[in-house]
């Protein structure tokens, strides 16, 4: 597990936005235009244990980051995304909550949504 001292996602680099206890900047991976994370300041490995308080900065900044998506994007639909252990692909020891804008056209089939991140999961 990463360190604070050696955690990327503790120093905040590229800051779209920020408040006291989150702040907001562009995926280094953009899965689509707009595609952002939001981050808790402190070292927080599990979205369940942040604090209320870093629950509702990371809320506040996430409802920010999709009226920005949707002024400069206008973006068809939205995901919205937290991995949570190993077992569900977290990489990055350290709380960030994708925001990822969405288009028509820009995979065959959306239908499932995230519910598709299981082989074979996709609704019938």
């Amino acid at each position: 597990m990463e360190q604070p001292g050696k955690c990327e996602l503790c120093v905040p680099q590229s800051v779209l936005s920020e408040n006291a206890l989150a702040y907001m900047r562009t995926d280094n991976h953009p899965m689509s235009r707009g595609h952002v994370l939001v981050i808790p300041k402190r070292h927080v490995v599990d979205f369940f244990d942040m604090t209320h308080e870093e629950q509702v900065a990371v809320l506040e900044l996430l409802r920010k980051a999709h009226g920005l998506a949707a002024a400069e994007h206008s973006p068809d639909g939205f995901n919205i995304g937290v991995n949570i252990g190993q077992a569900a692909g977290q990489s990055r020891m350290h709380v960030h909550v994708h925001l990822i804008p969405r288009y028509t056209g820009d995979v065959p089939d959306p239908k499932g949504g995230v519910r598709c991140v299981l082989a074979g999961s996709r609704p019938a």
